[in-house]
């Protein structure tokens, strides 16, 4: 079986118990080593995160072990970065044998052609938020953002999530904007499966919602994830099917 999620934002600091989100993270994930061939985690796994040359940030040790452990039964564990695990660079390649990969992916998994994005790269974005990713993936922004003390840049993450996950205003606007991103990624969607006529499934994450359709004639399907803030949504495909479902922490 092979299985996918995203948007956990383990870390966040709105969590009331951020310690017991991480650990129903790794229940799951222990619950499917019996039958899991591959693991995708679709971004924004994190809720920050920034990997520098020589050390690491701290937390995340039962999160990290539970992929140690699939990986080390020979479980292959995808990581494509969102928007919130950005700098993710090759501290789990290296140490528990992920495979991170930036940016939406074309991957045949059991002999059908997926197409793998975030949800944030897709489809029509604002100008403004694409700048914002352009800075985020800037090499020289990164060693600038690098030199500042980790006790500045870590207060300025979690403060800017915290910010945008609380405020009422924001929220607001999240929602009424909700309905015309996941619009965005049909249209995209539609129009990458008919130049691209091998895709046959598009999964994605980033707007926190549980959903899944048929949108062409042709059978293709668009999955978006959910998230593991409330939802504890994920999906699976057995080689025919992909299906949402909700996991019970």
């Amino acid at each position: 079986m092979v299985y996918f999620l995203s948007d956990l934002h383990l870390g966040a600091k709105y969590f009331e118990n951020p310690r017991e989100k991480e650990l129903a993270v790794v229940r799951f994930l222990d619950s499917i080593a019996a039958d899991a061939e591959e693991v995708y985690l679709l971004g924004d796994v994190l809720d920050y995160w920034y990997e520098y040359r020589t050390v690491v940030p701290r937390g995340y040790v039962r999160f990290f072990a539970a992929l140690a452990r699939l990986t080390d039964a020979g479980v292959k564990v995808t990581w494509m970065t969102g928007n919130h695990d950005v700098w993710l660079f090759d501290y789990l390649r290296t140490e528990i044998g992920i495979r991170v990969l930036k940016g939406y992916q074309e991957v045949e998994i059991k002999g059908t052609r997926f197409l793998l994005s975030h949800g944030d790269d897709v489809g029509q974005q604002p100008w403004t938020y694409r700048a914002l990713l352009s800075l985020f993936h800037n090499r020289l922004c990164q060693r600038l953002y690098a030199s500042v003390h980790p006790r500045i840049t870590y207060a300025i993450a979690h403060g800017w999530s915290h910010k945008s996950r609380t405020s009422h205003s924001r929220q607001q606007k999240v929602k009424a904007s909700v309905a015309q991103c996941y619009g965005n990624l049909v249209d995209f969607a539609r129009a990458y499966g008919a130049e691209h006529p091998a895709v046959k499934h598009f999964v994605m994450g980033h707007l926190h919602m549980a959903k899944q359709e048929t949108i062409d004639e042709a059978g293709r399907t668009l999955t978006i994830l959910g998230d593991w803030i409330s939802k504890n949504t994920y999906a699976t495909f057995d080689g025919s099917e992909i299906m949402l479902h909700t996991f019970k922490a």
